[in-house]
């Protein structure tokens, strides 16, 4: 079932927490001489930041022990889960590409607001960026692009849900927004959520699998993190 309705007004860019990157040691998955794969936690940006209070970042982390890291893909701050690092420019190129033609498959896991009745389907909503509360981004029929997310719902309790979402493509804030667009928001999101919806610890949004095909041997491999809500 496909499912288009639009999103409701959605909060201000100034509306969100201070950066305060969590500690900790870099949680490997695994490690070979083309890729890492690690585990990001959430509050942590993938990248450098605009000023040097924004310079503690995963990838800075990653090459602390892997000097040779170079970025495939990005995570929000605020979302936590699988991510892999190329260790020579062959395997970036090479990974780039499967992100890039869609070849790569993502799952994720999120707590969302209220019940959700559908137990499964697909959005299919194109997305743009608000350039005037940017970086939200926001439903543009007209001008936005393709962005498509199936979900099959896990649980229902009395005031949210838990479903796993499967990304077809890989749009800016493309779960948050699309999950926002169903009326069922992700629990903790301080850009889109509001009220009760937003007063948890975190963003409840978390990267449970990455596939993709090895840069080198090209077998399919298959990585996992447990959400840790």
């Amino acid at each position: 079932m496909t499912q288009s309705v639009e999103p409701p007004a959605e909060p201000r860019h100034s509306d969100i927490t201070p950066y305060e990157p969590p500690m900790g040691p870099l949680a490997v998955l695994h490690e070979d001489s083309d890729v890492v794969v690690v585990d990001k936690p959430s509050g942590l940006l993938s990248v450098p930041g605009r000023g040097a209070h924004l310079a503690d970042c995963l990838i800075t982390r990653v090459q602390a022990a892997f000097p040779t890291a170079l970025l495939v893909h990005r995570l929000d701050r605020d979302t936590s889960g699988v991510m892999v690092f190329a260790l020579t420019a062959h395997a970036q190129r090479h990974l780039s590409m499967q992100f890039e033609q869609r070849k790569t498959r993502k799952t994720y896991v999120a707590r969302v607001w209220g019940q959700m009745t559908e137990k499964t389907g697909t959005v299919d909503l194109p997305l743009i960026v608000d350039w005037p509360n940017r970086p939200l981004q926001m439903v543009d029929h007209e001008n936005g692009k393709p962005a498509m997310t199936e979900y099959r719902v896990l649980k229902v309790g009395d005031t949210e849900s838990r479903v796993r979402l499967f990304p077809k493509t890989g749009r800016s804030h493309q779960l948050r927004v699309h999950m926002l667009a169903l009326g069922h928001v992700i629990l903790g999101d301080p850009l889109y959520a509001k009220g009760e919806a937003r007063a948890f610890e975190r963003l409840m949004l978390h990267s449970e699998e990455l596939r993709f095909n090895h840069p080198e041997s090209g077998k399919g491999m298959s990585f996992r993190a447990k959400a840790p809500f």
